[in-house]
């Protein structure tokens, strides 16, 4: 059997490293051949590095194609996924349990055209102690093979390739692994088994070369194609294929990595470069700032110094000799300013600075348990958006009250069928019990033809945000609605979850909702299951909602006003399309009146209003919804404490 289908690719930046990474991963649940075109040029689905060099883009056309017996379902799982903006994401999103960093001074006065810098690539101040890294290269001195030799060295390949493997899926597994770093950590694991490096290496070998001289030819050929790339987030990913073999010739030698281990606190490393593996085997408590000669502010070693608060410049132009003679050193990785053996006058400027940067983390930390109020004494919630159960511990960190918006549809896109009722009631109970007694606000499954689900038959829709999307589908479709619905009456036992229905434009909508819910509860009585009853809200993102608000907050307990959506159908501009960014802002006039609007009705029933898009977190823009009437904001955990303190503040 064949399939082929075109797909608008929806993933946020394109297919990189840890969408690609999920993407083959789940390509390779099925056994059909899978391919995936752009722009007439085809690759192997099952590889993660052949489809990152596709450099596929944001937004771009794609062809699916699969032969085998389960080429549907594979096109469909496939489609599915391609076209979620959140794909292989999640962690990147709203995990990462960090505070955003204060915006820091430069560290002198402008500079000269002379002072040594580099490209700032993770916000931050910091002052310590040289930690020169410089490990010896890998160079390759090739010799001939023959005969028996010969497949003795594929052999030794393939069994360098399983150890690598397995120390860096037992370092993934560690217990203190930060989420972030250990989706890393996996896309690393798939180019070190991607079939075709394999191919490649063993190809080498065959044709005479030994194994090390292979694995290491064939991974400076795979980096400069990476390297060529026009795209920055493919292009960084240069430095995982020279990370990964290396590694793999060191295990073919016999030969152990250098390793950043016995740092002195506060360590600034210098490097030519330094792989995701380096840092993740680091202790990164005592790493003060990273200064690289090469690397850019898409690879790896950046996401993981800004998940980490860590300060780090790339591009650095000092000379490698000054580096490793250097004593103490001196880096903004806000402005990329780098200086070796700073003066005692600019030391004391630096430290300064650091004690006003800890000033500020330590009044923004005073903020993690309170429940803020305003100067006149209203009590907001500043609550967290999650999509994940790896988001709870960030949440908790961050000191959320509660959950503003669970997304459910992490339960239902990567799988090959939707989740049973027991299941989903298990992972609503462990939100619930995470954050009781405060409320978690869960999302009922909002999916559409922009992001399909398995099992369910999408019809090709022009404009799919427009379409057969969230309640819409799910009214349509009670078979997949329904154990939903069970499912949180079951969890409500636990008392704080509260339920929202995406995509209201008719009051209509919001009485067959209820009629569902008394069906379900009916059902669950006869059947002798415990269950709760939960507050019914929903989402305030379409201008009807807005302009019918005053009949809505009448029918419901509760609106959350998603502001990303309302923004896109209020100025009738894609959120997606960079040609209508600027139109597309929670700010403009139009936004602001249709959320006063829904704000003044909320006020007249007397039920709360909270806001769950991205604009929740702006500070300039707090003031104004508070005043509007707004009870609860809700965003990602790394927001919190500021909106928390910005709270406090409003008069």
């Amino acid at each position: 059997m064949q399939c082929e289908r075109i797909v608008t690719v929806g993933v946020r930046d394109g297919l990189h490293a840890r969408p690609a990474t999920q993407f083959v991963k789940l390509a390779k649940q099925f056994g059909s051949t899978i391919e995936v075109g752009c722009r007439g040029v085809r690759a192997n689905a099952k590889s993660s590095v052949k489809l990152m060099l596709l450099g596929i883009k944001e937004r771009e056309e794609i062809t699916l194609h699969a032969v085998g017996e389960d080429a549907a379902h594979a096109v469909e799982r496939l489609a599915a996924f391609i076209v979620t903006e959140d794909a292989g994401l999640e962690i990147q999103r709203d995990a990462a349990p960090r505070m955003a960093e204060p915006e820091s001074a430069p560290l002198a006065p402008p500079r000269p055209p002379t002072a040594p810098a580099g490209t700032p690539a993770s916000r931050g101040t910091a002052l310590g102690p040289a930690h020169p890294f410089f490990p010896p290269p890998l160079t390759e001195m090739s010799r001939a093979i023959v005969g028996a030799e010969i497949e003795q060295h594929v052999e030794a390949y393939r069994a360098a390739v399983v150890e690598v493997g397995e120390i860096l899926q037992r370092r993934r597994n560690g217990l203190h692994m930060h989420p972030e770093d250990a989706e890393i950590i996996e896309a690393l694991i798939d180019v070190a088994r991607d079939v075709e490096l394999a191919q490649a290496t063993e190809q080498l070998i065959r044709s005479g070369l030994d194994a090390t001289a292979s694995v290491l030819r064939a991974g400076t050929e795979l980096s400069d194609a990476f390297a060529a790339v026009e795209d920055p987030y493919i292009r960084a990913r240069a430095e995982d294929i020279r990370t990964i073999t290396r590694r793999i010739a060191l295990r073919l030698l016999g030969r152990e990595e250098a390793t950043l281990t016995g740092l002195p606190p506060g360590a600034i490393v210098l490097a030519d470069e330094l792989g995701i593996l380096d840092l993740a085997e680091a202790d990164l408590s005592a790493v003060g700032g990273i200064v690289c000669r090469q690397g850019t502010v898409n690879s790896h070693i950046a996401i993981m110094a800004r998940a980490h608060g860590i300060p780090l410049v790339v591009g650095c132009t000092i000379g490698a000799d000054r580096l490793k003679e250097a004593r103490q050193v001196a880096l903004d990785g806000a402005t990329g300013d780098v200086h070796i053996d700073p003066e005692p006058d600019l030391v004391a400027r630096i430290e300064s600075t650091l004690a006003d940067e800890r000033d500020e983390r330590v009044r923004l930390e005073a903020y993690r348990l309170v429940e803020p109020m305003t100067r006149t004494g209203r009590r907001i919630e500043v609550a967290a958006n999650l999509g994940s159960p790896k988001e709870i511990a960030a949440a908790q960190a961050a000191g959320a009250m509660g959950v503003g918006l669970l997304r459910t549809e992490f339960l239902f896109m990567e799988r090959r069928s939707p989740p049973d009722e027991n299941e989903q009631m298990q992972v609503y109970r462990r939100f619930a019990e995470a954050f009781a007694p405060h409320p978690v606000i869960v999302r009922t499954l909002d999916v559409g033809g922009d992001k399909p689900v398995p099992g369910v038959p999408f019809p090709k829709e022009e404009n799919p945000f427009l379409g057969w999307r969230g309640v819409r589908l799910c009214l349509d479709r009670p078979e997949l609605f329904k154990p939903q619905i069970r499912a949180l009456l079951r969890a409500a036992t636990i008392g704080n979850i509260k339920v929202m229905v995406p995509m209201i434009s008719d009051v209509g909508e919001v009485h067959r909702v209820r009629q569902l819910i008394e069906e379900c509860r009916a059902e669950l009585d006869r059947e002798g299951l415990a269950h709760g009853r939960f507050d019914l809200g929903i989402m305030m993102e379409t201008p009807a909602c807005a302009l019918l608000a005053d009949e809505l907050a009448g029918e419901v307990a509760f609106f959350s006003i998603g502001t990303n959506d309302l923004t896109q159908y209020v100025m009738a501009a894609d959120r997606l399309n960079p040609r209508v960014a600027a139109l597309n802002r929670a700010d403009h006039p139009a936004v602001l009146r249709a959320i006063r609007l829904i704000c003044e009705a909320a006020g007249k029933a007397g039920i709360p209003v909270g806001i769950c898009g991205e604009a929740a977190a702006n500070l300039d823009l707090i003031p104004t919804f508070i005043g509007f009437g707004v009870t609860e904001l809700s965003m990602s955990p790394g927001a919190i404490l500021r909106a928390k303190k910005c709270v406090t503040e409003i008069g």
